[in-house]
Parts: structure tokens; C-alpha cells; sequence
């Protein structure tokens, strides 16, 4: 396990997450999140979608394998299939918005009784506790060699969605609220932690751009992570925050030197190109089959 390795469907997901970092640098020097960004975001995503959607099963797929509620669904005639995936949405969906004020109710009284800025707080724990069922089954998969790569892409998709969809939609949910066109403004404090924490996931997805996860660098980027952390409950207004984030950048910055030198390998910007192209015949040839 001193290393994961990557298959070549799964640059996908890396270049994926590598478009929607790029514009979210542009929403970070506008120092705002409007409704353009939201249309450039949610544009990502559903490009990203398309993609997946038109590519091959990695391994043959049995209904079999499933569990009796998916492979219930599955079996079951179209109308009642699309009905039980539609009940599920929005059941999910009542059971977040039923929850979402007392959750963060519950942080803003736990940041007062731990004498943490509510900021800080929100801005660390809850991502902690929202996302700690993927995490765990992340977690679970990766304990297998196999799967170890399934738990990593399921990781790095999660956060495709957070950048594109959901970072989409706030300024969305603004505007609907409020009546008219709106953007959300990114304060000084705001601006600190977009940029240490798109300069992290800068270094993520160049490290993953060989279709490779080293031990080493899985460990020194928790390690970053874990001290910014500290800091930002020990010392809010500490400028370490601004060192860690120096660290990330020289850091991506090596990595980027290392890919024009030919150290590196960006083997997943090669089979990218060659899977978009493969999903386009696919298409093409999908359209030509329905045509009379």
C-alpha cells in the first residue's frame, strides 16, 4: 500500500476536478460568486456527467451483485424504477432540509462553548461531520488493494461536486430569495481560506496527474491539513495560514516543473483526450443508429 494506482478511466474525474479548480481561481480574484460562475460551474458538471455517462463499464456489471434494494429497483418495470429513484431524491431531500437549521444551529452553540470562532468552526467541523458516511465507506474500500483506487476517485468526484454543483447553487439559492440577480461577496477572511484551500487541491490533482497516489505524498499533504487546522483553532488570526498556502503553491510548483522536465508522466491529460474522443464516436455513432 506504498502506492495507488490509478486505472485510465479514472482521469476523468482528475481533469474533471482540474476544470473546476481553474475557475474557481477566477471566482477567488473576483472576490465574489455571482450568477456567471454558477453557469460556468454547473456547465463542469454536467460536461462531467456526459462524459461518465457515455463511458464503458471498467468490469462486467451483475445485477446479481447488488444489494435487495438497488437490485429491487433495478428489476422493476420502468415506471415504478424512475418513480422509487424519484421517491428517494426527495425523501433525502425533506430529510436535509428538515435537519439543515438545527445542524447548524447545533455548531453555532458548540463554537460558543468551545470559545472557537463560528467561522472557523463551521468552516472545519462540518464538512467533518456532513461527509463522515463517505468518508467511512472511502475508508472501508480502501482496506482492500483492489478498491483502494475506487475509495480515492469517490473522494476526488465528491469534491468535483462541491466545487461545481453546489458552489453553483448558492449563488442560485441567493438570487431565488432575494428576487433578482445576486452574488455572494468573498470577505478578507473568506479569501484566506479559498486560496489555502484551492492551492491544497491544486496539489492534489497535480500529484494524481500520473494516475499515481505515493504513500509519502498522501502523508504530507494530511499533514499540511492537520496543522492549518490546529492553527485555525488555537490562533484564528495566526499568519501561518498564509505559510501553509506559500508551502502548497511552491510545492505545486515543483510537481508542475517535474511534468515539463519529464520526470512525471501527466498520463491522465493522455487518456482524457483519448476518452473524450472515444465518448464522442460513441455518440456520433448512437445518433447515426437512431436516424432512418
Amino acid at each position: 500500500m506504498r502506492v495507488i494506482e490509478l486505472t485510465a478511466q479514472q482521469s476523468i474525474q482528475i481533469v474533471g476536478l482540474l476544470f473546476s479548480l481553474v475557475w474557481q481561481f477566477v471566482v477567488w480574484l473576483k472576490g465574489s460568486l455571482g450568477m456567471l460562475d454558477a453557469v460556468v460551474l454547473l456547465a463542469v458538471y454536467i460536461g462531467y456527467l456526459l462524459i461518465m455517462r457515455k463511458l464503458p463499464p471498467e468490469e462486467p456489471e451483475c445485477v446479481d451483485d447488488m444489494d435487495v434494494v438497488p437490485r429491487k429497483i433495478v428489476l422493476a418495470p420502468r415506471g415504478i424504477r424512475i418513480a422509487a429513484i424519484l421517491g428517494l431524491f426527495v425523501v433525502g431531500g425533506v430529510g436535509v432540509f428538515m435537519v439543515a437549521e438545527p445542524f447548524l444551529e447545533g455548531l453555532f452553540g458548540l463554537s460558543v462553548s468551545a470559545g472557537i470562532p463560528a467561522f472557523i468552526f463551521i468552516a472545519w467541523v462540518a464538512p467533518l461531520v456532513s461527509e463522515a458516511p463517505e468518508g467511512f465507506s472511502a475508508f472501508y474500500w480502501a482496506r482492500d488493494y483492489p478498491r483502494a483506487n475506487t475509495a480515492l476517485m469517490n473522494m476526488v468526484s465528491s469534491n468535483i461536486s462541491q466545487w461545481t454543483l453546489m458552489a453553483a447553487m448558492l449563488p442560485v439559492v441567493l438570487s431565488v430569495s432575494m428576487g433578482h440577480p445576486a452574488a455572494i461577496p468573498i470577505d478578507a477572511l473568506q479569501n484566506r481560506e479559498l486560496l489555502m484551500t484551492l492551492a491544497q487541491a491544486l496539489v492534489g490533482v497535480l500529484l494524481l496527474l500520473d494516475l499515481k497516489l505515493q504513500a509519502w505524498e498522501a502523508s504530507a499533504l494530511f499533514a499540511l491539513w492537520a496543522v492549518q487546522v490546529v492553527f485555525s483553532v488555537l490562533t484564528p488570526d495566526s499568519v501561518i495560514h498564509w505559510w501553509i498556502t506559500g508551502v502548497y503553491f511552491a510545492w505545486a510548483a515543483v510537481e508542475f516543473l517535474r511534468f515539463v522536465a519529464g520526470n512525471r508522466k501527466p498520463a491522465a491529460l493522455a487518456h482524457f483526450r483519448k476518452l473524450v474522443l472515444l465518448t464522442a464516436k460513441r455518440s456520433r455513432f448512437a445518433f447515426l443508429r437512431t436516424c432512418p
